[in-house]
């Protein structure tokens, strides 16, 4: 049963590579997404990575049989209909000997249907028809007919390339391409046409890679020939099927590698084995002229449509964020795609410059929230209840400044019973116009949200209701989106501290 479910899959899997139907791929921790589009429609599945099995005793899988069975049954008749909707013959071929050998996909061997009677058909259609003699005066008459016919179409281009030639002169030619701009400012950002004529089917059909034994050989040999590559190889151990099992082909272009690079240990001989080669090569050497990627380089290739930079995808290197392509891009959501000053909001860039100032103003903002805790203890269940509403967020503000206020007083009080004069911690004018635009932000938050409750309480109890949801969803959305850009930010400052 097991092994022929994964006859079925790969059954399967030859028709997406046939057809070229394969759109999408995405890693992610439950297993391989992936997407094609068939007959029109987008289809979605997810893969599990091969792993163990544990088998646990409490699972009736007689039960489970059955309805295998079933999808087997299934899964076969959609395997027929696919296979004959693009004319190849089902089932087919599949030699049993190389699926032992580990060959997988390259057990099968695909056909069309009835070979011999389509070219025999064709061959009828071609076959010119001496059923009938031509008469001599009808030739005639229809060449005349045609004569005519072609003196008329070259005086009409005459007359329609005058009128091109014309129109060029007074309109310019403009290479550029419309753009799809959102209707208003909060719509969906859509994908914007390019240039690009390559069949992203095609992607990979001028590479021949070879994959080494650390990397997944199932899914790395369906992906790339269902986007063109035709010459796969891998080492012997792995099963049969490759174009070639020889690392040292000089027809390989790229090498797919899933280990860092290590030291290797030197003989005294001075012959060492490198961690990245099933042969024997020197130590930490490879093949001149071959492009070395890890895994990561394939998905992320057929997402973007385009062959990435093998460079950020090297042995050892730091990968860039793999990102889901089934995400669509939200207004106002965070991006990492894109740069933190493009998406950040007022307040926070604010913030952010105001912490990276001296520490004056973070000494006393730190004695403001001591204040606030001291004398605001009561007021700390009202908050957890409303901490979604703009309102208490504005009163909080307010109680911070009030708080930073009492605290100068306080310090000034000391001061003078100890007989010494207050010494006000000189702020820089930049820092002090950042503060100034705080104040002014919060305060226009603050006017914003008494409009908004004033609005609100020109609405239904039912739609008072649904609004709150709404808001209270967004609100959520936005707390996640600013902790996901904060925990950014801290990583480009530790990294641009590491580079100093």
């Amino acid at each position: 049963m097991i092994a022929r479910c994964e006859r079925l899959t790969q059954e399967f899997q030859h028709y997406l590579i046939t057809s070229h139907s394969l759109r999408k791929s995405f890693l992610s921790i439950k297993g391989i997404y992936y997407q094609a589009t068939i007959q029109g429609e987008d289809v979605l599945w997810l893969v599990p990575y091969k792993f163990n099995q544990r088998v646990v005793g409490d699972v009736d899988f007689r039960i489970m049989g059955t309805f295998v069975e079933f999808y087997m049954t299934l899964l076969g008749f959609i395997n027929y209909r696919l296979y004959t909707s693009i004319g190849l013959k089902y089932p087919p071929t599949f030699d049993e000997a190389k699926d032992n050998q580990g060959a997988e996909l390259a057990a099968f061997t695909i056909e069309g249907l009835n070979p011999v009677t389509q070219g025999d058909a064709t061959k009828a259609v071609e076959a010119p028809s001496k059923e009938h003699d031509i008469d001599p005066k009808v030739q005639d008459a229809v060449n005349k007919v045609v004569q005519q016919l072609k003196e008329s179409e070259a005086g009409q281009d005459k007359t329609m390339t005058d009128y091109a030639a014309e129109g060029d002169e007074e309109e310019q030619v403009t290479d550029g391409i419309d753009k799809f701009e959102p209707a208003a400012p909060g719509g969906d950002v859509l994908p914007q046409p390019s240039y690009s004529t390559s069949d992203p089917a095609q992607l990979f059909s001028k590479c021949t890679i070879f994959l080494s034994r650390e990397t997944p050989r199932q899914s790395l040999e369906f992906i790339l020939r269902a986007f063109g590559c035709k010459r796969i190889g891998w080492d012997a151990v792995l099963g049969e099927g490759a174009f070639t099992t020889n690392e040292l082909d000089p027809a390989i272009t790229h090498q797919i590698v899933d280990r860092p690079p290590i030291q290797a240990s030197v003989n005294e001989d001075g012959d060492g084995d490198d961690n990245q080669t099933a042969q024997k090569l020197a130590a930490n050497r490879r093949v001149p002229g071959r492009i070395y990627v890890q895994p990561q380089w394939v998905w992320d290739s057929i997402n973007e449509e385009e062959l990435q930079r093998p460079d950020l995808y090297a042995p050892g290197a730091q990968l860039p964020p793999h990102l889901s392509p089934f995400v669509r891009n939200v207004q106002g959501a965070y991006d990492p795609t894109v740069p933190l000053e493009e998406q950040e909001t007022e307040g926070e860039a604010l913030e952010a410059a105001l912490a990276e100032d001296g520490d004056d103003v973070k000494e006393v903002e730190d004695g403001a929230e001591t204040m606030d805790v001291a004398d605001t203890g009561d007021d700390e269940e009202d908050e957890e209840d409303d901490d979604a509403s703009a309102v208490d967020e504005a009163e909080e503000e307010e109680d911070e400044e009030e708080a930073t206020a009492a605290l100068q007083r306080q310090l000034e009080l000391e001061a003078e019973l100890a007989g010494k004069t207050v010494k006000t911690p000189a702020q820089d004018p930049k820092t002090k116009e950042k503060l100034e635009a705080k104040k002014a932000l919060q305060k226009r938050a603050k006017e914003e949200a008494e409009d908004l409750d004033r609005a609100k309480g020109m609405l239904s109890k039912k739609k008072r209701k649904l609004f709150e949801q709404m808001q209270y969803s967004n609100n959520k959305k936005s707390e996640a989106d600013m902790k996901l850009r904060e925990k950014r930010r801290k990583i480009e400052k530790e990294a641009a501290k590491n580079k100093k």
